[in-house]
C-alpha cells in the first residue's frame, strides 16, 4: 500500500505543468473586459494622483510597458495602498454582466489528460479577479491551482519578470523548466517564458496583426490549436 502511494506521488511531481493565462485568453477580447478595466485603472491614477486625464492615460501605458501592471508603477512611484487599488478597479469591474459559462472552453478543458498534464492558472491578476473569472466561465473545477499577481507583497512581482515564472513552478510543484508549457495572450509574457525554458504558445485572437516576430515557440488563433501542438495532453484529439 505504502510503496503504490510512493509511486503515485512521484508520478505526481514529474508531471508537466501547462500554465494558462486567464484574462484574454480563456475569454475573448469581444467582451470588452480589457476596456472596463483600463477606464477604472485611468480614473484611479486620476482621482489617486491629481492628474488631469491625459496625465493618467499617460501614466497608466508607461507603467504597464516597464512593469507589465500598472499597479506596479503605483506602488513604487506614489506608495498607493495596493490592495485598495485591486477593490476600485478590478474587483469593481461589472464582470457578471459580461462573461458567462463557455461550454466550448469546459470542453476543451475537459478533454485535458490530466494523468499526464496538470492544468494550472497563471494570471497577473489578484486571487480575487482571478477565481471570479473562472468562476463565471464556468471551469474553476477544472485547474489544481492558481498562481496570482501577490498585490499585498512588496515589490510586486508579475509577468513578464523572471521571478514570476520561478514563483508559479514553485507552486505548481514543477522542477524543470522543460516540463513546464504555457499559454498567454501576451507578447512580452510568451518572449520571457520562452527565454526562461518553456514551451510557450501566444494567442493572437482573429482580427489582431500577428507580430512581425514570433513571440514564441508556437503563435495561434484558437486555443482549440492547442490539440494539435500538444496531442499528448489530450484525451481524444477530436475538437468536435
Amino acid at each position: 500500500m505504502g510503496s503504490q502511494a510512493e509511486k503515485s506521488n512521484v508520478e505526481c511531481a514529474t508531471r508537466p505543468v501547462w500554465f494558462f493565462d486567464i484574462d484574454n485568453c480563456l475569454y475573448p477580447r469581444s467582451t470588452k473586459v480589457h476596456d472596463h478595466m483600463a477606464a477604472l485603472i485611468d480614473e484611479y491614477f486620476a482621482k489617486h494622483l491629481g492628474v488631469t486625464e491625459e496625465e493618467a492615460i499617460r501614466l497608466h501605458k508607461e507603467y504597464y510597458q516597464n512593469y507589465g501592471l500598472a499597479i506596479e508603477g503605483l506602488v513604487r512611484h506614489h506608495q498607493i495602498d495596493p490592495l485598495e487599488y485591486n477593490a476600485k478597479v478590478d474587483d469593481a469591474l461589472p464582470l457578471e454582466g459580461i462573461i458567462k459559462p463557455n461550454p466550448q472552453l469546459r470542453k476543451f478543458l475537459e478533454d485535458i489528460d490530466t494523468i499526464k498534464v496538470k492544468p494550472w492558472l497563471l494570471t497577473n491578476a489578484y486571487v480575487t479577479h482571478g477565481k471570479r473569472v473562472v468562476r463565471l466561465l464556468g471551469i474553476d473545477d477544472l485547474f489544481e491551482g492558481l498562481t496570482y499577481c501577490d498585490y499585498s507583497c512588496v515589490p510586486i512581482v508579475c509577468k513578464p519578470h523572471k521571478d514570476m515564472y520561478a514563483k508559479a513552478m514553485k507552486e505548481a510543484e514543477v522542477a524543470r523548466v522543460e516540463d513546464c508549457y504555457f499559454v498567454d495572450d501576451s507578447y512580452a509574457n510568451c518572449v520571457s517564458a520562452q527565454e526562461i525554458g518553456w514551451t510557450a504558445a501566444h494567442l493572437v485572437e482573429e482580427g489582431l496583426n500577428v507580430p512581425k516576430t514570433q513571440a514564441s515557440q508556437y503563435q495561434i488563433r484558437h486555443l482549440e490549436e492547442l490539440r494539435n501542438i500538444f496531442p499528448q495532453f489530450f484525451k481524444s484529439s477530436d475538437s468536435a
